[in-house]
């Protein structure tokens, strides 16, 4: 399974970091940093459009896509 937002398709993005030594930049590495997903279960009777496709199913979601799927609005 990848690692990747199965609802808004966010995954792992690079980024450098730079750090300044007596007016000089070191040779950093680079990072790989990894959404935040978890296991849910998104309920049968969804509202919201962009969760209609995975009623009824388990799937890996950010933690954000959790946060929009428990409101009731």
């Amino acid at each position: 399974m990848a690692k990747e937002c199965q609802i808004c398709h966010k995954k792992s993005h690079i980024f450098k970091k730079r750090i300044k030594l007596r007016g000089k930049y070191n040779p950093s590495t680079k990072k790989r940093r990894y959404p935040n997903l978890q296991w849910v279960r998104v309920p049968v009777g969804v509202k919201k459009q962009a969760f209609k496709e995975f009623a009824g199913k388990r799937i890996l979601a950010c933690t954000k896509c959790i946060k929009t799927l428990s409101k009731k609005k």
